[in-house]
């Protein structure tokens, strides 16, 4: 509508108890990310960051959506020996997601986690089978983007030079490993990342630019709704 204003996401961090009281049946949305090296080029922070910024667009798409802190801690061991990457592992992740969808039980209509790092989808099939059984509404979303490059590549650079250009190293962007995850499969199961490219980028992020980071960003958002309308119709 012309002339409408934008309304703020509700983030419940920033609250009082007595005002998440008053908002009556919510979806409570949980950005999870990872804490991981991203080449030489990308901050620690880019799947968290990435996992926040589809979170708030996403609420203010529909305002039943409320924003839980970003969990910015992931099973990222296959980014271990690149300094900086914390990691809290598969098991304790599951464990983790169970318990806050525990918590907001009886709070909240339901949970919907989107996470926007791959190595965090066995713990979250762990999670999902637990609230299953327990009876929780817990819908797991995956951030994806079409024909994506694997990490740090020209995918998340644009990502990135779309939401936070300043953290973006782009004097020290450069080419990493470039074949297809088939073929470098066994070696990043049994080595992790290092064991196939140094630098830690496995794509190449020549030709990355804000626009693009745009365009994937919003074709992320429709995908994204779509799934939580179909789960949690308004």
């Amino acid at each position: 509508m012309v002339g409408e204003s934008i309304r703020a996401p509700r983030r419940l961090a920033d609250a009082t108890t007595k005002e998440a009281d008053r908002w009556g049946p919510v979806l409570l949305m949980l950005p999870l990310g990872s804490t991981e090296q991203h080449g030489p080029h990308l901050p620690l922070s880019t799947d968290s960051m990435v996992a926040e910024a589809l979170c708030s667009r996403l609420a203010d798409r529909r305002p039943d959506l409320v924003l839980a802190p970003t969990l910015a801690f992931g099973a990222s061991g296959e980014h271990q020996g690149f300094a900086g990457t914390l990691s809290i592992g598969t098991e304790v992740l599951a464990r983790v997601i169970t318990e806050l969808v525990r918590s907001a039980r009886g709070s909240v209509a339901g949970v919907v986690v989107v996470n926007a790092h791959g190595g965090n989808a066995e713990a979250l099939r762990s999670a999902s089978a637990t609230a299953s059984t327990d009876g929780d509404d817990l819908l797991v979303l995956s951030a994806h983007f079409p024909e994506a490059d694997a990490h740090a590549g020209r995918t998340e650079t644009s990502l990135l030079l779309a939401l936070a250009p300043s953290l973006v190293r782009q004097d020290e962007a450069m080419a990493g490993n470039t074949a297809p995850l088939s073929e470098i499969a066994h070696d990043l199961r049994h080595g992790g990342v290092r064991s196939v490219s140094p630098t830690g980028v496995l794509g190449d992020p020549a030709g990355a630019s804000a626009q693009e980071g745009e365009v994937l960003l919003a074709g992320a958002v429709d995908r994204l709704l779509g799934s939580i309308d179909e789960r949690f119709p308004r």
